[in-house]
């Protein structure tokens, strides 16, 4: 973020030293109304918006070869350190009911209905949502990794999801420190904030998995099947 900060200070100081070319030369045309000038006048100005076009075309495709690579590594990261956790969550799910299976086997529309269900989840009860829960304390250093790139590549979104997620890992590990023997849920059923925010952590992480499920159906259907066939074993071997 500091070198991209380095970087807009460079371009304005750019901007600012054209725009006050131009001006000296006109004001030069005011006193001595020499033709030539006006279209002197007029270079800086002309470079000015190419290099703004410029910029914003470099922008545009290194924020789109960014968001690629940051599939790449959802991907990677999806199949590995996270695998438990989503299947974990949605076999937690009374409704809708949703398995790996089913998404591996759905088409693009079906998958984009799975989404728009997924706006209203209710889980089978609340000692269901407890391990979810675990899963994504274990999963600390992913969301910590998640932070970093975001913060690199200037993904604001993500990053302050991240730290939504991390402040209720935090609160999860604080209770489970002086509580070792209770559930968080049901400590979190009696204060409203704690249960709203463990409710947004665990629906948003199905509805994560489900735009990333859609994202690989429409871009990369091979990686999409690859994905999904190692989730269905997963989920075989664990006999859910």
């Amino acid at each position: 973020m500091a070198r991209r900060s380095l970087e807009t200070i460079k371009n304005v100081e750019l901007y600012i030293g054209l725009v006050a070319a131009s001006g000296i030369i006109l004001i030069f045309h005011h006193y001595i109304h020499y033709e030539f000038l006006l279209h002197l006048a007029a270079i800086p100005l002309d470079i000015l918006i190419a290099v703004f076009i410029v910029e914003k075309y470099l922008e545009h495709h290194e924020q789109k070869e960014k968001r690629r690579q940051l599939m790449y590594i959802k991907s990677f990261m999806f199949r590995s350190d996270m695998r438990n956790l989503f299947i974990s969550n949605f076999h937690a799910m009374k409704n809708p009911a949703l398995s790996m299976t089913l998404i591996k086997a759905a088409s693009l529309q079906e998958l984009r209905a799975m989404r728009t269900a997924a706006e209203e989840i209710e889980y089978k009860s609340l000692e269901a949502m407890e391990p979810v829960i675990l899963e994504y304390v274990k999963a600390e250093s992913v969301w910590h990794s998640f932070m970093e790139r975001a913060i690199t590549n200037n993904f604001e979104g993500i990053f302050f999801d991240m730290i939504f997620i991390l402040h209720f890992i935090y609160d999860v590990k604080l209770f489970k420190e002086n509580n070792p023997d209770k559930l968080f849920i049901l400590e979190a059923e009696k204060r409203d904030p704690l249960m709203v925010k463990a409710c947004k952590v665990l629906h948003d992480g199905i509805k994560a998995f489900l735009d990333y499920a859609i994202q690989l159906k429409e871009k990369q259907p091979a990686m999409f099947d690859e994905v999904m066939a190692d989730y269905e074993l997963t989920e075989l071997i664990r006999g859910i």
